[in-house]
């Protein structure tokens, strides 16, 4: 292949990669791949002195979306030249002071403040025009509103989602495929949400890292009072560090040690001159600020032999591909697993069982094959699943290949039920994660509902599986026991009937006196008669309960549980009402609590404002939110929850 072919390819590769990650938010290929094609055009292009129009070597970014409003940045926001190695960053330096801080791996934004409150957000888009998102600015975690300086200030930063964070928001997802990926992406969504209440709720934070503009204000020409400056102003500055050339070793060596600890996603360092007209005396390349500097981390590799490829099920269907190679030490810790994503990137690699492969942490965190040193290319792609034995086919979707299991009765592609029977409303398994679920359903320990119960009898095996040892088996098997002792309401409910959510199966169990024989016998036309049930929902509980395959599974789960039988005498003074709460409460530990006076009461909760709805619980009365509003164009009565007891006339009982 000639060079100037070559070149054409590297540039339509690596700008599908950069409009999947700019604009879509995904990622095609791994941060180490990206970096190595883009060196490799770089090079091409200064051997042949040929520049490509459209090359990704000039171009910044990618387009924005339509959703947002538009506008165009005042001054381009140019990418930053990069090395991984310290020598360059040495040499940068010179004879200099240098600001090093943190690379943050989030959402570049641009904030505009005028007579001392947040008048402007903008994206950084494609660099040159970026999405005005100043409402969701305002619900940043730490971004003041209003400042003390009233001239006009412009400053960037880095939008991003801590870790910890991300985990959190992550676990509150029942469906594992329904996850984020990493809290770049999740950032990325949740800063550029057409709805800030969900921006809210994501917990972004802002870490400034360059200001633009702040009229009459002096920095004695250093960027460290201007770091100093903002601080004192109320904002959150990327932690940096002054360096030399010949302390450079010293500070990168202390930023990298702390690295795997640090609980915001990073992608290396920065590095900027502190003598602001230095720096601003050099100018800039067409893509390239000549003041700073990018350093990204030199990944640690490891030479190792590929055992295996685990083919790993999910809810969708994909079976995805999961090298299982021979331990070995990276950044701190021993790995022996890594994703490799999908076929495509498996037969790029030509992986074969015995080849020597490369492998390394990307940023430091997550195992990925960075090289396949022998290239057999002698793995078999399955034809069958390895949980149903169901027969198997390759679909081509979003520029990849992926391998699908084609029988809609795969154990696998239930994942989301078992997720729901183990869920803290329904049979409250503790330790029993979706994780943990598809590892045990490709294992073929599961089955149906019952099987769960049965786990004990793979103990052996579950105590050898990644993730799981002797104590955490024995938590495990513990709670599955205490699990056997449970309520109809909570039996009903774990079962997935569809529509059949909490309140409803509270609602039916009271309905058919704690009878499930009663109810599973039931007509489509007495369960519709039950307040609250209707036709649809009716139909939906009988269908269930008619399947034979249903049947079978629920009388081997009854062989398993034990049903108490409630004795509950609370007179049933809500039944027939409908109640909607919002805000904050006062006399019960949570909402939920509050849902739950309810329904002992014979009253039903719902999520939203309607004709149905009996009443409105907020303690602030008077708000002016979408509900409150709603409640008062339907002639909806507001009350707060004092209100609410003293009408149930219980308010002393709460007190």
């Amino acid at each position: 292949m000639d060079k100037i072919t070559r070149m054409k390819e590297l540039s339509q590769v690596l700008r599908e990669a950069g409009k999947a990650y700019y604009r879509d938010s995904r990622e095609i290929m791994s941060n180490l791949e990206y970096d190595r094609l883009y060196d490799e055009l770089a090079a091409l292009e200064k051997e042949t002195g040929i520049v490509l129009a459209g090359s990704p070597t000039t171009q910044v970014g990618y387009q924005v979306l339509d959703e947002l409003p538009k506008e165009r940045h005042e001054t381009p926001m140019l990418s930053l030249d990069k090395t991984k190695n310290v020598e360059d960053l040495k040499t940068f330096a010179g004879n200099q002071k240098v600001l090093v801080s943190w690379k943050l791996d989030g959402l570049t934004v641009v904030l505009t403040y005028r007579n001392g409150e947040l008048a402007k957000a903008v994206t950084r888009g494609n660099g040159e025009v970026g999405e005005v998102i100043t409402e969701n600015a305002r619900t940043f975690q730490n971004i003041p509103l209003h400042i003390s300086y009233k001239g006009e200030l412009i400053i960037r930063g880095e939008a991003v989602i801590s870790y910890s964070d991300f985990e959190k928001i992550n676990e509150e997802i029942g469906d594992a495929d329904a996850r984020y990926k990493n809290p770049r992406n999740l950032c990325s969504g949740s800063v550029r949400q057409l709805n800030t209440e969900i921006t809210a709720k994501r917990h972004v934070r802002f870490y400034a890292f360059a200001l633009v503009r702040a009229e009459g204000a002096d920095f004695e020409n250093s960027r460290m009072k201007q770091f100093l400056w903002l601080a004192g102003q109320g904002f959150d500055v990327v932690e940096h560090k002054e360096a030399t050339a010949d302390t450079m070793e010293r500070v990168v060596e202390d930023f990298a040690g702390r690295i795997s600890g640090f609980d915001i996603p990073s992608d290396g360092l920065v590095l900027t001159y502190d003598d602001i007209a230095y720096g601003q005396s050099l100018g800039s390349t067409a893509k390239f600020p000549r003041d700073s500097y990018a350093f990204k981390w030199a990944d640690e590799t490891r030479e190792t032999i590929l055992q295996e490829i685990e083919w790993s099920p999910s809810r969708t269907g994909l079976i995805n591909p999961v090298a299982i190679f021979d331990p070995v030490e990276l950044e701190g810790t021993t790995v022996s697993r890594a994703s490799v994503h999908n076929l495509s990137i498996l037969k790029a690699l030509e992986l074969g069982i015995g080849d020597r492969i490369l492998v390394y942490k990307a940023n430091m965190i997550i195992p990925q094959i960075a090289e396949n040193l022998t290239r057999s290319g002698n793995l078999p792609i399955p034809r069958t699943c390895p949980v149903c034995g169901g027969p198997t086919k390759i679909s081509a979707a979003n520029d990849a290949e992926t391998l699908v299991c084609t029988n809609p009765d795969c154990q696998a592609k239930k994942i989301k039920a078992f997720t729901l029977f183990v869920s803290r409303d329904a049979m409250n398994i503790d330790g029993l994660s979706e994780a943990s679920l598809e590892k045990f359903i490709a294992m073929g320990f599961i089955h149906e509902q019952a099987d769960i119960f049965r786990l004990g009898e793979h103990r052996e095996a579950m105590e050898s599986m990644e993730g799981f040892g002797e104590k955490s088996c024995k938590n495990l098997l513990e709670s599955i026991e205490k699990a056997r002792d449970t309520t109809l309401p909570r039996l009903l409910y774990s079962l997935g009937i569809p529509n059949v959510g909490v309140a409803n199966a509270k609602v039916l169990c009271r309905a058919f006196d704690y009878d499930l024989e009663k109810l599973r016998n039931s007509t489509p036309e007495e369960l519709a008669a039950v307040d609250g049930i209707g036709p649809v929902i009716g139909e939906a509980i009988a269908d269930y309960f008619q399947d034979e395959k249903n049947r079978a599974a629920l009388e081997h789960l009854l062989k398993e549980v034990r049903i108490a039988v409630p004795r509950d005498d609370t007179p049933q003074i809500l039944a027939g009402q409908t109640f909607v709460i919002t805000g904050s409460v006062e006399h019960f530990a949570n909402r939920n609590e509050l849902k739950a006076f309810i329904e002992a009461r014979g009253g039903r909760t719902a999520g939203s404002v309607s004709s149905k709805t009996s009443c409105l619980i907020n303690n602030d009365t008077a708000s002016t939110s979408s509900k409150n509003k709603k409640a008062k164009e339907l002639g909806i009565p507001i009350l707060s929850e004092t209100d609410f007891l003293n009408m149930v006339g219980e308010l002393d009982e709460k007190e």
